[in-house]
């Protein structure tokens, strides 16, 4: 990685609406909400600034009292990137300023993978968006629909996104040289594309699929995608994750 780190800033999409946690972000882990730990991470980054984008008032209170910034956006947003790209329009961001959209349910992530996807965008300027991958070779992670894989072309752009096995292996001779790639779902934006996507169509392939960044292939947009050697620790998504973030963090 450069010595000389992007400019960037954070913006944590943190909705209080959750089927399977309800009230997510505020959930206590070691003494502070789920969403201030994800704050606190972001700002171990190189990012210049840190933002949590929310529906709600009463994570918006939680955050001045951690002295986190924080911006009320629209409740009606369908996706994380449509809050982001509110947050873009309220910040008046120049057309070239990197965003990177850390999720607000991944309490463990790494400073240095947020400083990566940043890094990737901004060496690849012919890109609208970076994002990650890595490597997986489990059979049940290659066919698990929750998993989502990517296949990228010779300059490491993603050719596609999808919940199937892909690339499709149909010889058994090739299984050995076929590398399957697990997309994570960290983000780095351009914030004129920010600007453009909720603009932008849905796309067939994006609704089949259910994944949100086949709307910007679909459009024509590229995507940068960096090849971690390994995978962050897992975020929150069950009371069970719940838990076990708790145990990481308390034997820390």
């Amino acid at each position: 990685m450069s010595h000389s780190p992007p400019d960037f800033l954070v913006v944590i999409p943190a909705r209080l609406g959750s089927t399977r946690l309800p009230r997510k972000p505020l959930a206590d882990i070691g003494g502070k909400p789920m969403v201030i730990r994800v704050a606190e991470r972001a700002q171990e980054s190189f990012a210049q600034r840190v933002v949590v984008a929310t529906d709600s008032p009463e994570i918006q209170q939680v955050c001045s009292e951690h002295h986190i910034e924080c911006l009320l956006t629209s409740p009606d947003h369908p996706t994380g990137t449509d809050r982001i790209a509110e947050v873009a329009r309220l910040l008046d961001l120049p057309t070239q300023t990197l965003v990177v959209n850390v999720q607000g349910d991944e309490p463990l992530i790494p400073p240095g993978l947020i400083n990566q996807v940043a890094h990737t965008l901004a060496a690849n300027p012919a890109c609208a968006i970076s994002t990650v991958a890595v490597p997986i070779a489990d059979p049940q992670e290659i066919n698990n629909p929750n998993v989502v894989k990517v296949v990228l072309n010779r300059m490491g752009e993603a050719l596609y996104f999808s919940r199937a096995s892909i690339p499709f292996v149909r010889d058994a001779a090739a299984t050995s040289s076929t590398v399957h790639l697990r997309h994570l779902g960290i983000y780095a934006y351009r914030a004129e594309f920010l600007q453009a996507y909720t603009r932008l169509e849905l796309a067939p392939p994006e609704q089949a699929e259910a994944l949100e960044q086949l709307r910007a292939l679909w459009n024509g947009y590229r995507i940068a995608v960096h090849t971690a050697s390994k995978a962050p620790p897992a975020g929150v998504d069950t009371p069970e994750d719940l838990e076990r973030v708790r145990q990481l963090l308390a034997n820390h």
